[in-house]
């Protein structure tokens, strides 16, 4: 089984990335449960403005991203918090997977159908649920199936503060639910593939 982490963050590479490390977590659980996992850190990619998933321009990146989507059954969207929603990172993925809706496999099914979905958020704000209602709920219509707490995420809100990787307070809650995640996504991930959805009724 694969999973994709796609690391929505505003820090280029090799800028150390505090929701991609609250995100390793996730990572390791699914790992030690025999998962594949690769993360991509969008930000690092040349993905154009758009929804579609065919190339917009010369170098547009999304295409090998969709690739990576069609080919795992699990997805986790990460994403730091500014101004109390996702990043603009985290939108234009969003917005290129749009196209998701229109496209189906070989039984008719919308290609989301039968993959499940969660979500990491790191801010030193509150407004972490907001964002995680938000993406989740993006993923819910495209088809993912978003499983009961496949979520977590770490801030010291209100007001501005320390990062993720820079204080020691929260983490212990923060990877206790980044662990009970990864298990959540694993396990529907699990029963979808002996009991797949079939294809909406017409």
């Amino acid at each position: 089984m694969k999973a994709l982490v796609i690391n929505c963050t505003l820090k280029p590479s090799p800028q150390p990335s505090n929701t991609e490390a609250l995100a390793g977590v996730v990572v390791e659980g699914l790992e030690k449960d025999g998962v594949d996992v690769e993360v991509v850190r969008a930000v690092d990619l040349d993905i154009a403005p758009g929804v579609t998933s065919e190339p917009l321009r010369d170098g547009d990146a999304w295409p090998a991203v969709h690739a990576k989507l069609l080919d795992a059954a699990i997805l986790v969207v990460a994403s730091p918090t500014w101004l109390g929603r996702p990043s603009s990172v985290a939108q234009r993925v969003l917005e290129r997977m749009d196209a998701l809706l229109s496209e189906t496999d070989d039984q008719g099914r919308p290609v989301a159908y039968n993959r499940v979905a969660g979500v990491v958020v790191t801010g030193n704000e509150d407004g972490a649920h907001h964002v995680i209602s938000e993406i989740s709920g993006a993923l819910a219509d495209l088809g993912y199936t978003v499983p009961g707490q496949a979520w977590t995420y770490w801030h010291l809100g209100p007001g501005p503060g320390p990062d993720y990787l820079d204080d020691e307070r929260g983490r212990e809650w923060s990877h206790r639910t980044g662990r009970a995640m990864a298990a959540n996504l694993h396990g529907v991930a699990r029963a979808l593939v002996e009991r797949p959805l079939g294809p909406p009724p017409g």
